[in-house]
This record gives C-alpha cells, structure tokens and sequence, in this order.
C-alpha cells in the first residue's frame, strides 16, 4: 500500500474512530450518544431562554436537565 494511502486511512481513523474507542464504543454507538446528548443540551438551552422572558415558567428545568447530563456524561468514564 503507497504511504499516502495508510497515511490518508490513518488520518481518517483518528477523525472518525480514535476517540470512540477511547470511551469503549464503535463509531455508530458514539454518535448516537452524542444526539440524544445534543437533543438534551438544546432542550436545555430552550428552557433557558423561555426562562429569561419569561421568569416564572421553567424555573428549575435547564438545571435539571444538565444535573441529567452531567451524572450521565461522568458515569461513562
């Protein structure tokens, strides 16, 4: 195999498949935990705004959500 080759696959491994491994997961596991983590955190950041117009209504939910994420997030390493 010419070495622009393996070193092209190489870059592509540690693009898409490094870091994965780092938490014990395949490539597809990890961006699926990686959405529905994102869905939270902009549902999060919704709340949060909804909350700045409006200071009466989701009083505790962004925290609330994020106290989810962050025993969620700190269970996995």
């Amino acid at each position: 195999m010419p070495q622009t080759t393996h070193t092209s696959r190489r870059a592509l491994a540690a693009l898409f498949l490094d870091h994965p491994a780092t938490v014990n997961e395949t490539y597809l596991e990890h961006m699926r935990f990686a959405l529905g983590f994102a869905f939270w955190l902009v549902a999060a950041a919704f709340a949060a705004l909804v909350h700045a117009i409006i200071p009466a209504l989701c009083e505790t939910t962004a925290s609330r959500i994020l106290g989810r994420l962050h025993t969620r997030i700190t269970a996995r390493h």
